[in-house]
């Protein structure tokens, strides 16, 4: 049992309570708070140190649930030290609650685990930060709604007014101001006595007391307060603390509300609700078809910029401009662009190219991931977005600098991202089989885990009952209340909701963009987690659902969902998740179509893809044929500028028959057959070099059209020969404004070789995927936990032992490295090696950061002293001059 768990150890202070500890409890803190173990702390007492500073203590509050928070609330506003008996009272109220009870112990345990508590049940300690961030104050009220103590609100009140306040309220009268406010506290902490008192009251004085008894506390007065108010005044039951404010005590409050430190208490999270339910074998397929719908939108995008894709804007990112366009060119919503443009970047396939005239373009990995199964490109699209903490449901707000942000730019990193997305899915898997959320109780979870930032201290947002009162007299009251509030996103895309909202409006939106997210990749289907997305996470099978209803009765039915849901999985460790990836690909790739290798070619020169094609098919298919449509069957439309195109890529008509004709399940039609022949009798006709360019055609009569021609003005042309034209633009304009006359030219090398253009030629460097931004300290593996407990176990056993100074010795104040002289702690290692005694020393490393240890000398030769360091474990060996001096430890 720990020492804080045992009344009989007693510990006076937070470091005794963790030197009470076993190593499993230590590794628990550290695990739950790495922050507390970078760096490695000396010993624990630095240990303790560090566990109550601001820093630390603000963010291990964060992230605690709603009921261990409002447990912590309680102890703030209790007695310092208090027993388990008055805790329980100020959470369970003087009437019990047998949920608040039950639940209560679990919360107190997560309390002390995290080193937030200390003392055993009869003496319990909230570590003095934590108390001053709970605790009420005039300049963050507390989320209890509760004011200071009668002791406190009273300390400047005058002697005299004091014993008037007790003769009003029928005390005897007192020698000092102190033992008059402790016998007004004990008035109102008397049950009988207190109820004697309030049936005394007018009851206009009792309604100002129903006002203010469940916060804020604070009230404002006149100079000559109304009847009601002065029969409060005149016995303690409100108290001035500044002209014209006035407070409620804690004491007559805690009594009004028959105990409670809470208005409501959540001993138990709120459960989540199923909406609808469908058949699995439904859910997974709906989920395959979007999955293979956003591999297809990948690659699309990809595709789009082969040759090089849209600039990077100078303050990186890419422009409204170019994300309008990509959003037309995979007819989508421009959020919906973003999110793809997004996914692909935090995939490793898209990158900026790092040149002069920068932009964005597929990366050497998305040429390995398209030969991959398709259950293994989506497991790698579907890990990336779990892990990735780029948001890009903030595309289009504005910073705190007013500045908008863009897809791929600066500024879109939330670290807390992975926790919601996985903590969503963890959710959903909690669900029946089949069974989709009710996205309001999903959030109404979400904030019992990690309540808003004012419930956990009061001092980010009003309190809940700030309208049932005048508006409170601290001007920081008012300034919160006119930031509160925040528009969340109802769906994906975002609904244009401000980005100046906080942390807490932010974590909603997290969780509405990751439901509309993993139905957009497939993670879920109508709503309900997949089976591959259950593998994804590593979610333990779905349980049966009782009820087999396929949908609601009616509008605003919820089927109904056992109580004790099934346990949420942890977070996974990246090997973990490997795993679950390659599991999530062989669900997903029975249940993802085959590709096909013909299409059907129809007179109107359009081709019609029934299914997805085998990759070398629709890849020359792309070339040959413009896609008109989209859908479960995709439409190629055959014109003379794709021909073209695919005789530009090195294909003769010859080829491009052949190919028609062995992967089309229907004839080749003649208008079609006369297309590819047209273009290919004109492809090649005119030549074009560099002169600065040039056009050479064996018919003059050809080039003699050209020049006639209006529209060939601007090309700058002149005739070098019967059978040469020289232009002033370069090849490529030269080869782009012949076509727009109607031309099929065809560029050629110095050597006179037709040149062959392929699409797919353009490629970043090779660029790694960006990193995900760290939300604090990352958790401790096992060994790194078992070597810090041994270095602090070892530090605090140099710290702590008892010691005998060495003969000659000065004197060491507690704390202060031991000081003797060269010859002494030559003298005192020697007769250690002799009587294999253990020392304390100490030592000074080269960076001139000195440390206390304990060892065990071996040997003492050539200015070194060799020996086993307890705090190391292990044998080290230490330069005599680095040695301040040393001491016996005491028997």
């Amino acid at each position: 049992m720990s020492t804080e768990e045992n009344p009989a150890a007693a510990p006076r202070s937070l470091a005794e309570a963790l030197r009470g500890r076993d190593d499993v409890s230590l590794a628990a803190l550290l695990r739950s708070r790495p922050d507390l173990i970078t760096p490695v702390p000396t010993d624990l007492t630095q240990l303790a140190t560090r566990a109550g500073t601001r820093a630390s203590v603000v963010r291990a509050l964060e992230r605690l649930d709603r009921f261990t928070l409002q447990t912590a609330q309680a102890l703030a506003i209790a007695s310092d030290p208090a027993t388990y008996a008055e805790l329980l009272g100020l959470m369970a109220g003087d009437d019990g609650d047998p949920a608040v009870s039950a639940a209560l112990p679990h919360a107190l345990g997560t309390l002390r685990a995290q080193a937030l508590v200390w003392g055993g049940d009869d003496r319990l300690r909230l570590v003095r930060t934590a108390r001053e961030l709970l605790a009420p104050s005039p300049q963050h009220p507390s989320p209890t709604g509760l004011g200071p103590t009668v002791r406190e609100a009273g300390a400047g009140i005058s002697p005299g007014r004091v014993q008037e306040i007790l003769a009003t309220a029928g005390l005897p009268s007192t020698h000092d101001s102190v033992s008059a406010l402790n016998a007004l506290a004990g008035l109102f902490d008397d049950p009988e006595r207190m109820s004697a008192l309030l049936d005394q009251a007018p009851s206009e004085s009792v309604e100002v007391l129903e006002r203010l008894v469940w916060g804020p506390p604070y009230g404002q007065v006149t100079a000559d307060p109304a009847p009601r108010l002065r029969w409060l005044l005149d016995r303690g039951l409100l108290l001035p603390t500044a002209p014209g404010t006035v407070v409620l005590p804690r004491e007559v409050a805690l009594r009004l509300r028959a105990g409670r430190a809470h208005r409501t208490t959540e001993p138990v999270p709120p459960p989540v609700e199923a909406a609808a339910a469908h058949r699995p074998q439904m859910v997974d397929a709906t989920a395959a078809g979007q999955a293979y719908t956003a591999l297809a939108t990948v690659e699309e995008l990809l595709k789009d910029w082969h040759e090089g894709g849209p600039a990077v804007l100078r303050a990186g990112g890419l422009s409204v401009r170019d994300l309008k366009r990509t959003a037309v060119a995979l007819d989508v919503p421009e959020p919906v662009a973003a999110f793809w443009v997004e996914l692909a970047y935090a995939a490793g396939l898209l990158a900026s190219d790092g040149e002069a005239d920068e932009r964005y373009a597929a990366t050497p990995a998305y040429d390995e991931w398209r030969e991959e199964p398709a259950g293994e490109r989506w497991a790698r699209l579907a890990t990336a977005w779990l892990a990735a903490t780029r948001t890009p449901g903030l595309v289009g707000e504005r910073d705190a600098k007013d500045r908008t942000l863009s897809a791929l730019g600066p500024g879109l990193d939330r670290s807390a991202a992975p926790e919601v997305r996985h903590r969503v899915l963890a959710l959903l898997a909690g669900l029946p089989e089949g069974a989709a959320p009710d996205a309001g109780s999903l959030l109404a979870r979400l904030r019992w885990e990690r309540p808003p930032r004012a419930d956990r201290t009061g001092g980010g947002a009003p309190s809940p009952y700030a309208r049932r009162t005048p508006a409170p007299p601290a001007e920081g009251t008012r300034g919160v209340a006119a930031r509160a509030g925040g528009s969340g996103a109802p769906g994906y895309p975002a609904d244009g909701a401000s980005g100046a909202g906080g942390e807490d409006d932010l974590r909603s939106r997290l969780a509405r963009w990751t439901l509309a997210e993993a139905e957009m990749l497939g993670v879920t289907g109508r709503g309900a987690l997949s089976s591959h997305g259950r593998a994804l996470i590593g979610a333990p099978p779905a349980p049966r659902r009782a009820d087999t209803r396929t949908e609601p009765r009616g509008p605003g039915d919820k089927l109904p969902v056992h109580h004790r849901q099934t346990p949420l999985p942890p977070a996974l460790s990246p090997a973990e998740q490997a795993t679950a990836a390659a599991a999530a690909a062989r669900l997903l790739d029975p249940l993802l179509p085959e590709p096909l290798d013909h299409v059907l070619l129809q007179a109107d020169l359009t081709a019609v893809a029934p299914g997805p094609l085998e990759r070398p098919l629709a890849d020359v298919l792309g070339v040959l044929a413009d896609v008109e449509s989209k859908g479960g069957a995709t439409v190629y439309r055959f014109t003379p500028a794709s021909v073209r195109r695919a005789l530009d890529a090195g294909q003769s008509a010859a080829d491009l028959h052949a190919f028609l004709a062995a992967h089309s399940r229907t004839p080749v039609p003649q208008p079609l057959a006369y297309l590819i022949d047209d273009v290919a009798r004109r492809h090649g006709h005119l030549r074009v070099g560099a002169a600065s360019s040039y056009v050479r055609c064996d018919d003059d009569a050809v080039l003699n059209e050209i020049l006639a021609d209006k529209r060939a003005a601007g090309l700058g042309l002149r005739r070098l020969a019967p059978t040469v034209l020289a232009a002033r633009t370069d090849p490529a304009a030269l080869l782009e404004g012949l076509r727009a006359m109607g031309f099929a030219p065809a560029a050629e090398s110095a050597e006179g070789d037709v040149l062959i253009a392929r699409a797919d030629a353009y490629r970043t460097p090779p660029r790694t995927p960006p990193e995900p931004v760290p939300d604090g300290p990352p958790v401790p593996d096992d060994t790194l936990l078992a070597a810090a407990i041994r270095a602090v176990r070892a530090g605090d056993l140099a710290s702590t032992a008892p010691r005998r100074p060495v003969a000659g010795a000065a004197d060491t104040a507690p704390g202060e490295l031991p000081r003797t002289t060269a010859a002494e702690t030559l003298a005192g290692l020697q007769a250690a090696v002799l009587t294999n005694d253990t020392l304390w020393i100490g030592y000074v490393n080269a960076e001139g950061g000195a440390s206390q240890r304990v060892i065990a000398p071996i040997r003492v030769e050539g200015g070194f002293v060799t020996a086993y360091d307890h705090t190391a474990d292990e044998v080290r060996t230490y330069p005599l001059h680095r040695i301040t001096g040393v001491a016996e430890l005491a028997e």
